[in-house]
């Protein structure tokens, strides 16, 4: 079958590999429909995470058609549509049980070198390297999806591909930033960064009552589509200074919760481990600690760097702010943001500003990387 592969930094090609097989007994295979660039791809397109071999199959977000199920699958048959969350979770282990499939103690195939840092292991995930699970990822023809019990899930027959798509990762991703902020009625959110992401979080934001939601960032297109599609309000951070609007659009006080949604490559040295990140923006973390209200949550998404220089510690005790980092989502929302979806409450198809053929992934992801022509997020088609 035909699988976008990573060759080498900045480098992925569309090559032969071989088709997947049945390996457990709760796998299933989905012929893909859809397969969607993630933010999560670009530091490893860059070539940044040391565990990455040429020949690993990308792609964390898919959607597609279930065509053999193996034998202790109990939810689908072959012929069902299904979107696959992109953490990779058992459900039986204690963290599973609890409803952090993201935290999952089975999903990943190598403990001891998923995190070489800190030695601990998340969940595995779709399209990453061998100690994320090694699961080769969406941007194929074919896919195994292990545990499919806890991690497909039935797509409403109203809800088409390209809005179904982002319920596997972006979606209930934005969905627990807002559940972690504890987003309520008549509360002001910040949000800095409007990819699909920052997006998603706004639209959340503004579904479990928020008087006001702003974006922040500096790609106009993208901010007129958080606007026009989420119902927030757009700062440019080129031409507006953030933290005086937003003291000045919530009373005073900063906005109850603060989520950075801007992402970071992972540091490549030593030096950059402990120097910081060079960025084309200001420092979106530092400035939304300081930006938040006394008491308030500030909600950190995505693949970040292992370190942050001087981070602003004493504003987060001082302010008694409460502080969350999540890479990945859980998978207990997804059945409710399809729904959401069927009832036409939450739309995410604008999101899929390029729809290509899967042979024009690599062209795809050039667009995403550097966000030109508008790109917010690619759809392959295989």
């Amino acid at each position: 079958m035909r699988a976008l592969c990573w060759v080498a930094a900045d480098e992925v090609a569309v090559r032969e590999v071989p088709d997947p097989e049945l390996r457990n007994e709760r796998d299933v295979i989905v012929r893909v429909r859809r397969s969607a660039t993630c933010g999560g791809d670009l530091p490893l397109l860059a070539g940044r995470d040391p565990l990455l071999r040429a020949g690993d199959v990308l792609g964390a977000e898919f959607l597609g058609e279930v065509v053999e199920v193996g034998p202790a699958v109990r939810r689908h048959r072959a012929g069902d549509r299904v979107v696959v969350g992109a953490s990779v979770a058992c459900g039986g282990c204690w963290y599973c049980r609890q409803g952090l499939h993201s935290c999952c103690d089975n999903g990943s195939a190598e403990l001891a070198s998923a995190d070489p840092d800190w030695e601990h292991s998340d969940a595995g995930c779709f399209g990453r390297p061998r100690a994320a699970g090694g699961f080769p990822g969406g941007h194929a023809e074919y896919v195994r999806v292990p545990y499919a019990d806890v991690g497909a899930f039935g797509v409403p027959d109203g809800v088409d591909d390209d809005r179904a798509v982002f319920a596997a990762d972006a979606a209930p991703t934005g969905w627990l930033a807002a559940e972690l902020g504890a987003v309520r009625a008549g509360d002001v959110v910040a949000i800095w960064g409007a990819g699909a992401v920052g997006q998603l979080t706004a639209r959340a934001a503004v579904l479990r009552g928020a008087a006001r939601v702003l974006v922040v960032d500096r790609h106009e297109e993208r901010l007129r589509m958080a606007e026009r599609h989420c119902g927030a309000e757009p700062l440019d951070y080129r031409r507006t200074d953030v933290a005086a609007e937003l003291r000045d659009r919530s009373g005073g006080r900063g906005p109850d919760v603060c989520v950075v949604a801007v992402g970071a490559p992972p540091a490549r040295s030593l030096v950059d481990r402990f120097g910081g990140h060079t960025a084309d923006r200001p420092d979106a973390l530092r400035e939304s600690v300081h930006a938040c209200r006394k008491g308030g949550v500030v909600v950190v998404l995505g693949a970040t760097g292992g370190f942050v220089d001087a981070f602003p510690l004493g504003t987060v005790t001082d302010r008694r702010l409460t502080l969350h980092g999540v890479r990945r989502p859980d998978l207990r929302d997804v059945p409710m943001l399809l729904d959401r979806m069927a009832r036409d409450e939450l739309r995410t198809e604008h999101l899929a500003t390029h729809r290509l053929p899967l042979e024009q992934a690599p062209h795809g992801y050039e667009l995403f990387r550097d966000r030109t022509d508008g790109c917010v997020r690619a759809v392959f088609t295989p």
